[in-house]
């Protein structure tokens, strides 16, 4: 009887924990394999898969009985991660392979094809994050998943294509070299086609989206059919500044989690873009399942979440978004664990201002009763709406606009501008955990977001009138400094008081 242990991992959200794969080989019984540790449906399918694998890379399967525990047993394992260590595993446990001490320093994991070939697997990335924590000299993975992991420095990613080259190279009879990780391209405005310029007229919108931008604030497009709200949305990553690299490997190892860079291709070094249907339920949206993984506002987790047709979304899935608009992360509890994913996003909606969309069209009438247009407004909810920082109106163009053929400012003039608020906030905050302006805490707001006492007068005068909320009162204040900044101003003056005032009075005058 002989017993064999294989280092691998797990998902839990997005992030890998330790998975020991301990094989008894030798047993009296039966020969057939018992599978234990919380495995679910795909982990049980294993044996088959491995069997057959073992078979046509001319090893001998088990001709005895034979226990597999993936420890630690109250963890939930999930998917065909496991393959590939339970086949090294069963062939150290019965003699077939000897170097058992090298295998001690390497993390296995992949799943097998019944000839005995990999393919690739969810959370690589976070797996290889995992082999450097642990001190292992290397993992070993199938070569689209090495691909994305190799983009985690100080930790040896090898790439093994099949069950014979992982054992051949653990044994050392094969050398195989370290996959260099592919240099990341830098995304430009012009790389995905989009580009700002493109955009014909609403220059008060355009300006509320480099605010927003600017700042990190939540944006509210109100505006009828046609008017570009959608069109301006999708261009709005444009604007954005490039993610620092420890930004984009955050947006990597969840997108790697969920099974999105399975591909092979590592995307370009920019901000993610979501933009889900209103149709989506609320796990789909806030993240969940039976095993809890990330929704769609963790995949934009520093980037964009694009809501269009807001009010069209679920009454319960928008009401999710409160707390994670807060907090910039969301708790996930479930019967097989919590989880707390990241999900620091921008949020972008869009909406007509009523359910034919043309209420207060000079040219088209609109067709809607005072009822349906009050239930239309009351989707979106009082607090929701607090929480997004600008409104504006974006109103249907004319003929001649759109006749117009000078373009505008291009993306790469405006986050030149956006670039250089982002400066400022880094500065302000570069001993804090805050990264810009709409995250401010209480205690930052007070300490850079004062105002005279006459501007103190002016803005509860605007609060009286528009009844605002206290969290309106500090979402003007944040606003107000990015104006400031923007103009490269250190106090906050009356012109930008009155701006970020400005794209507060829409959530009143339209939904009360």
């Amino acid at each position: 009887m002989s017993l064999a242990t294989v280092s691998s991992a797990a998902l839990k959200g997005i992030d890998a924990v330790p998975v020991t794969v301990e094989v008894n080989g030798g047993q009296s019984g039966d020969p057939r394999l018992i599978l234990v540790g919380l495995p679910d449906a795909a982990v049980k399918e294993s044996d088959d898969r491995v069997f057959s694998a073992l078979t046509n890379s001319n090893f001998d399967p088990p001709r005895l009985r034979t226990t597999i525990n993936l420890a630690p047993g109250d963890l939930k394992k999930e998917g065909p991660i496991y393959d590939l260590p339970i086949a090294v595993g069963i062939l150290a446990a019965t003699g077939q392979f000897a170097a058992v001490e090298r295998l001690q320093r390497f993390m296995l994991a992949g799943e097998l094809g019944l000839s005995g070939t990999t393919r690739p697997v969810r959370g690589g990335l976070a797996m290889a994050q995992l082999a450097k924590k642990q001190g292992l000299k290397g993992i070993l993975l199938p070569p689209v998943s090495a691909r994305e992991a190799a983009l985690v420095n100080g930790i040896p990613v090898y790439p093994v294509e099949s069950l014979d080259q992982a054992v051949r190279f653990l044994e050392g009879e094969l050398a195989l070299r370290p996959l260099e990780p592919r240099p990341l391209r830098r995304d430009t405005a012009d790389d995905n086609g989009l580009n700002f310029s493109e955009i014909k007229g609403q220059a008060a919108v355009r300006r509320a989206v480099e605010v927003a931008v600017a700042g990190g604030h939540n944006l509210l497009m109100i505006g009828p059919p046609g008017s570009g709200k959608s069109m301006i949305a999708k261009r709005v990553p444009t604007i954005m500044p490039d993610p620092e690299l420890d930004e984009f490997l955050d947006v990597l190892r969840i997108h790697s989690a969920a099974g999105r860079t399975l591909d092979g291709e590592v995307p370009f070094m920019t901000r993610p873009f979501r933009s889900p249907h209103h149709t989506i339920s609320d796990v789909g949206l806030l993240g969940g399942g039976t095993i809890p993984g990330p929704g769609e506002i963790s995949l934009a987790h520093n980037g964009v979440l694009f809501l269009d047709e807001l009010p069209e979304f679920k009454r319960s899935a928008l009401e999710v978004l409160r707390q994670p608009l807060e907090e910039g992360s969301v708790s996930i509890s479930r019967s097989a664990g919590k989880v707390d994913l990241p999900c620091s996003f921008m949020l972008v909606a869009a909406m007509n201002p009523c359910p034919c969309g043309y209420l207060g069209d000079s040219k088209r009438e609109c067709r809607c009763s005072p009822s349906q247009i009050q239930r239309y407004r009351a989707r979106i909810s009082g607090p929701l709406l607090d929480r997004i920082d600008i409104h504006i109106e974006a109103p249907a163009l004319g003929i001649g606009e759109l006749r117009r053929e000078e373009l505008g400012e291009s993306s790469t003039t405006i986050r030149t501008r956006v670039e250089e608020a982002r400066d400022v906030q880094r500065n302000r905050f570069q001993s804090m955990n805050t990264s810009c302006n709409a995250r401010m805490s209480q205690r930052e707001i007070r300490a850079h977001c004062h105002v005279t006492d006459a501007l103190g007068d002016l803005l509860q005068q605007a609060m009286e009138q528009l009844s605002l909320s206290a969290r309106a009162y500090d979402r003007i204040l944040k606003v107000a400094r990015t104006i400031a900044d923007l103009a490269g101003s250190e106090m906050i003056e009356q012109s930008h008081l009155l701006e970020a005032i400005q794209y507060r009075s829409l959530d009143r005058a339209v939904f009360y």
